[in-house]
Formats: C-alpha cells, sequence, structure tokens
C-alpha cells in the first residue's frame, strides 16, 4: 500500500511539475519593461563579496555572540557545579 501512495504522490509532483513549466512563459531578459533602468553590472570580485564572503561574516559574527552568550550563562549555573561527590567530600576532610 504504501508503494502506491508513493507511486501517486510522485506522479501528482511531476505532473505539477510539468504543468507548471509548460504554463510559465520564459523570462524576457532580452526585452525591457516600460521605465526598466537597470543600473551598471556587479564586478567578479563585488559579486563574491556581496553573496559569498558577507554571509560567512555575518555568519560567524552570529556564531560569536551566541558562543559569548552561552559562555557567561555556564558561570550562572548553580544547580549542578555546587554539588560535592562522597569521594571529593572525604578528600577534602582528610586534607
Amino acid at each position: 500500500m504504501d508503494k502506491k501512495n508513493a507511486l501517486r504522490a510522485g506522479a501528482l509532483a511531476a505532473g505539477t511539475t510539468l504543468m507548471m513549466l509548460l504554463m510559465s512563459s520564459p523570462a524576457s531578459a532580452v526585452s525591457r519593461d516600460d521605465g526598466d533602468d537597470p543600473g551598471p553590472g556587479l564586478s567578479v570580485i563585488e559579486t563574491l563579496g556581496l553573496f559569498v564572503v558577507a554571509p560567512i561574516v555575518l555568519y560567524l559574527v552570529i556564531h560569536a555572540l551566541v558562543v559569548v552568550g552561552d559562555k557567561s550563562h555556564k558561570k550562572k549555573d548553580t544547580t549542578s557545579s555546587n554539588i560535592d561527590t562522597k569521594a571529593q567530600a572525604k578528600a577534602d576532610a582528610k586534607a
């Protein structure tokens, strides 16, 4: 029964994708719209900086902020850090 449902779902997805491709019009990059005034294009360096370097730097900044926030939270944890085990308590009593 699962094979039948999977086949039906695959056929539906393929049919939907095919219909969307057939019904959509191609991108009209050759003809300009009225009032269209594109700016100058980006160079390779600008494109890499904008779409590769900037997201990586943004990720690293957010990651650093989360790590710093997490480290300060561990210092305030009083539930398990103040529990002494019996072996440690005996060692402290002998010393």
